[in-house]
């Protein structure tokens, strides 16, 4: 009997060697690609290591502490912000019933389109001192300069309110979806022992809710925290100001690495905050949930929902669209030129070379995690992705070292060996803003293609297996086909992310090679609001695309849960 199971063992035995075999040039290259990616984040953690500079201890014991303070302030600001928005909207479109709520469902997703920058030059030229908004009022009343109060749009509370505007989708469309899926027996429960419709909400819906919150409330610190463009343009010296400011102002790479370095365990430190806070809770809904019974508004309530869904929509989009093009009709014939054009074609050159080095990367290490059996192939990839969670500043500090290390001492071997000089190879090339991009957004690539392989059940692995397909021959002709919506996804998002992105592309660009987010920043930053807005009214129209994509997806059934996000 041993002999006969032992023969009907081997050969499972075999066929598991040979799938081995089959799998480790694959698991070879996901294990080198994932350490190529975690190279910039390895870097700048490396540097806590490294002593302190003088430079260090005069920003320690000078602005340091307000660094600190500003960016505290503005995350809870903008988390606050967010929320209200995002979680009040969300719980109307999802359960609620009054006039325009289709429209609302998906017009909630539009201010993302805007980049915070684009919000804030923009609502900088409409409420400043020059702007429409108080030419009016002193227009109106007869006033002179001094003769009124307006409140400052440039500061702390105007970036708060300007990322708010813009990043409050993040947690909409995440409550909404968590809101959608609960069971409408939930809410019938608790009304049958007498709770009203508010303490239902607070007590059992909003609970229940609180994964996917706060993963959106996670995406918005991240976001909030690697913006730049808006805190400089305000005067608010946060973390990103003062990187760029250590570097460029003082000349201190370090100094500025070691900065990053704080930045970056901040925001490894919220996340696993936020993980932790609920790693003994379960949250769990009924397989099949009954279908969502709608509150019924009208009178008084229903205006009420309306101008709460109305007013983000009014603000974060209809009013700096509609001054944005009316800059536009004003400038154009004189922006719109060959120098224009060639700004375009670099914008879509980049974002097509990073979009397809993402996929293509993403789409090895996703399934490098399917075909590996090793935890240290899924830890490997897990961390190469986080790059999505890093500023590109950070991502740019990281970048720029190596390089700058590899360029230099390939440049002295050469002279020493040949009498030859290499002189920047990667530094300061497009290659090194392209690997940036790729770091950056590397998880948007590689969480879409692992999301839709998941949805492919292993015995369809083990059949091909069985009919003697390798592993390149699996992926090429079963798996594929079948994760291609996911990849069209997944480009839609990295190539607009990549027209939007600043900080990094500012840092790490060639020489003479702008963007149109590149040129939106050093217009604005000279004041010529006017004629920023032909760029960046292109990357909102461009931005608009896959939001639409996204909310149509979500409407036919596709379903985004807080722990993919």
């Amino acid at each position: 009997m041993g002999i006969r199971n032992e023969t009907l063992a081997l050969p499972g035995i075999i066929r598991k060697s040979w799938q081995q075999r089959s799998n480790l040039g694959w698991l070879a290259c996901t294990a080198c690609t994932a350490l190529l990616l975690s190279i910039p984040i390895i870097t700048v953690l490396y540097s806590v290591l490294l002593p302190r500079s003088e430079v260090w201890l005069h920003l320690r014991s000078t602005v340091l502490p307000g660094y600190i303070l500003n960016s505290l302030v503005l995350a809870a600001g903008v988390c606050l912000g967010t929320s209200l928005l995002g979680v009040t909207t969300a719980w109307l479109c999802s359960a609620c019933n009054f006039p325009g709520r289709r429209f609302f469902s998906w017009a909630l997703l539009l201010p993302l389109a805007f980049p915070p920058y684009i919000i804030a030059y923009t609502y900088t030229g409409i409420l400043d001192f020059a702007g429409p908004v108080q030419t009016l009022l002193r227009s109106v009343f007869s006033w002179q300069y001094g003769d009124y109060w307006f409140p400052q749009i440039r500061s702390i509370g105007g970036a708060i309110t300007m990322i708010s505007l813009v990043l409050y989708p993040y947690v909409y469309l995440l409550a909404r979806t968590a809101f959608s899926e609960q069971s409408a027996s939930l809410r019938e429960a608790c009304h049958t022992f007498g709770a009203s419709a508010y303490r239902t909400f607070f007590t059992v819906i909003l609970p229940l809710a609180r994964p996917a919150i706060a993963a959106g409330l996670t995406l918005v610190i991240m976001e909030t925290l690697a913006d730049y463009g808006t805190v400089h343009y305000f005067g608010v010296t946060t973390f990103t100001t003062g990187i760029f400011r250590t570097w460029f102002g003082l000349g201190d790479r370090i100094a500025a690495t070691q900065l990053a370095s704080i930045l970056l365990l901040c925001i490894f430190a919220v996340i696993l905050a936020e993980r932790y806070s609920r790693k003994a809770v379960r949250y769990q809904y009924p397989v099949k949930p009954r279908k969502n019974r709608y509150y019924q508004l009208s009178g008084p309530k229903a205006v009420l929902a309306v101008f709460a869904c109305g007013a983000p929509i009014l603000l974060g989009f209809i009013i700096p669209s509609y001054q944005l093009g009316i800059w536009t009709l004003q400038t154009a014939p004189e922006i719109i030129d060959m120098s224009f054009l060639v700004l375009f074609t670099n914008t879509v050159l980049l974002a097509a070379m990073v979009t397809v080095a993402v996929i293509v990367l993403g789409t090895l290490l996703a399934y490098g995690k399917r075909v590996g059996t090793h935890p240290f192939i899924s830890h490997a990839v897990n961390f190469s992705a986080t790059g999505y969670a890093v500023p590109g500043i950070i991502i740019a500090v990281g970048v720029l070292l190596p390089f700058a290390w590899l360029d230099n001492t390939l440049d002295a071997w050469l002279q020493q060996k040949f009498g030859i000089s290499s002189g920047l190879i990667l530094t300061g090339t497009l290659a090194s803003l392209v690997f940036a991009h790729v770091v950056r957004f590397m998880a948007i690539g590689l969480n879409s293609v692992d999301s839709s392989l998941t949805k492919i059940h292993r015995s369809i692995d083990d059949a091909a297996q069985l009919l003697g397909n390798k592993t390149f021959d699996r992926f090429a002709k079963i798996h594929l086909p079948l994760i291609r919506s996911g990849i069209f996804a997944a480009a839609l998002l990295v190539f607009v992310e990549v027209i939007k992105e600043l900080p990094a592309t500012l840092v790490l660009r060639p020489f003479d090679f702008n963007t149109l987010a590149v040129r939106t920043y050093e217009l604005a930053s000279d004041e010529r609001l006017a004629d920023a807005a032909c760029s960046a009214l292109l990357i909102v129209v461009i931005s608009i695309l896959p939001i639409l994509i996204l909310n149509r997806s979500i409407a036919h059934g596709g379903v985004i849960h807080g722990s993919q996000a």
